[in-house]
């Protein structure tokens, strides 16, 4: 029986954790090698909230939420947690305390079942001390009801995709019942219709107390999940105010230090001769029957669902997983593109939608990624590279795309995931391509950088490139397409003229 004086303590710990916060943060710096990442920043996380932490690629925001999930450890200020002071030594240290933390980069184990990724280290045991693999699909099948999740919890992870995997990242760290979840990108590489699934989970767990940190680039979701949010530029806090309080030019001026207009800068360009041409493109059991053609000057947007097939035509064209019948004509000229160097010689390069499993050699310097692509017959000399030009071309492109670093020689597991990303870009830029492939080009890149990118791609436009670009973000889809085409379950639905398209009429063909 609970007596009237421990209620009265229990209301005024209560009240305790609210003012402080569930997770309150203070002072808190970090050095790598020749850089500050976080200088004197705070924050405070509190019960049953939406705190957004928002800021440019570098300003620290993963890297304070490493700190605070165990993975690094700070060199000056304080944590504290439930109002007592902590340190947070490990990952495991951290989830033992109530921290759980969603990655923005996916985590999994490709050859373990999603089962066994979601309960790691926490399986149920038969009597003999083995995995009961019975209760253990049955406890992720009781997970996946309450959030109503529909993947089976028996698939391999590998055979999942980009999409599916954030949804067992997000089923993972809710596992785990903490008093604090990290949300880093959890929107990155998920449908709209996914991401309103993904809100109605945020709010029963907002409801049942817990202090739910959320990082994004994308303005609109901030106004829709969040009750607070933290500002970040270049390693320092900027100030932290209330959702209702502000407008989105608020928080972008926050954010980079100054206005950001023409978020889609598209100009009109002189659309000319038709560079690639796609013919009945068909892989069995993936996509049937695609054809397309993009000419010079031209983007051309392709949208479509989750499980549309769209990044498995780009990965056809470039040759990963060439097609098994259809035709690829190039300025009118059958090519044959058998793999990615066949590609590259007929002048296409490919952004791939995930930097780290397909992009970024992540152990290796920046200079080495970007010049990665670079180093063909037209560089070298006797089979030498000609280390001296090839150098100079990736730094300038590098400081072209304002890319955040140290110095090239920089590891690039070292950089925040937009950074990683312009890397990539930098590298396919270098090569001087006709036709370039761009699956999710601006995912994980704030709001600055996006606006940089844009104004990239549609400066390539203007030179003449011939430009596909696939986007599961529709507002960047209908700013920066001449033309768009969708795709539904591996078909083509339909194309669209940037004049008559809209939100609507691509969800119509996306979902036919």
């Amino acid at each position: 029986m609970v007596t009237a004086k421990t209620a009265a303590a229990i209301d005024r710990m209560k009240r305790r954790i609210e003012d402080m916060g569930v997770l309150s943060i203070s002072g808190i710096r970090k050095e790598f090698p020749g850089v500050v990442a976080l200088d004197n920043v705070q924050l405070k996380i509190r019960p049953g909230t939406v705190h957004a932490l928002m800021g440019e690629n570098g300003a620290g925001k993963s890297t304070l939420m490493k700190i605070i999930a165990g993975i690094y450890q700070p060199d000056a200020g304080e944590i504290l947690l439930r109002g007592q002071p902590v340190t947070l030594k490990s990952p495991l240290d951290a989830l033992e305390q109530g921290i759980s933390m969603i990655h923005q980069e996916l985590a999994l184990m490709n050859s373990m079942t999603v089962a066994e990724n979601i309960w790691i280290r926490r399986e149920p045991k038969n009597g003999f001390g083995l995995i009961d693999h019975g209760k253990l699909f049955a406890m992720t099948q009781e997970l996946f009801d309450r959030l109503n999740i529909k993947l089976d919890p028996k698939a391999q992870v590998a055979d999942l995709t980009v999409a599916q995997k954030q949804m067992v990242e997000i089923a993972k760290a809710v596992s785990h019942d903490s008093d604090v979840l990290i949300m880093d990108e959890p929107t990155s590489a998920i449908t709209e219709k996914e991401v309103e699934h993904l809100f109605t989970i945020i709010r029963d767990l907002r409801a049942r107390g817990v202090g739910i940190v959320y990082i994004t680039h994308k303005m609109n979701e901030l106004f829709e999940i969040a009750d607070e949010f933290t500002v970040f530029r270049d390693g320092k806090y900027v100030g932290t105010h209330s959702a209702k309080d502000v407008t989105r030019d608020d928080i972008i001026r926050m954010m980079v230090g100054r206005e950001i207009t023409d978020m889609f800068p598209k100009i009109d360009c002189p659309i000319g001769e038709v560079m690639l041409e796609v013919r009945n493109l068909d892989l069995p059991g993936v996509f049937h029957d695609i054809s397309f053609q993009i000419r010079k000057g031209e983007i051309l947007g392709l949208a479509g669902l989750v499980g549309s097939k769209r990044s498995n035509v780009a990965e056809a064209l470039f040759g990963v997983t060439p097609a098994a019948s259809g035709e690829i004509l190039i300025e009118g000229e059958p090519v044959q593109i058998r793999s990615p160097r066949e590609a590259m010689d007929h002048g296409i390069a490919f952004l791939t939608e995930d930097r780290k499993e397909t992009g970024c050699f992540l152990i290796l310097d920046c200079l080495e990624n970007i010049q990665m692509a670079l180093i063909t017959r037209d560089h070298a000399t006797a089979g030498f590279v000609d280390q001296k030009t090839v150098t100079k071309l990736a730094e300038d492109m590098a400081a072209r795309l304002r890319v955040k670093t140290p110095n090239l020689s920089e590891r690039v597991e070292n950089l925040s995931g937009g950074n990683q990303q312009k890397l990539l870009i930098a590298r396919w830029l270098l090569t001087k391509p006709r036709i370039l492939i761009l699956d999710e080009p601006t995912r994980g890149i704030d709001v600055g950088a996006k606006s940089e990118i844009h104004r990239l791609i549609t400066g390539l436009a203007a030179e003449g490139v011939a430009v596909l670009m696939i986007s599961s973000e529709l507002p960047e889809v209908l700013g920066m397409s001449d033309r768009i085409m969708v795709m539904h379950e591996g078909h083509l639905a339909g194309f669209l003229d940037r004049a008559e398209a809209d939100q609507v009429k691509i969800m119509d063909l996306a979902a036919r």
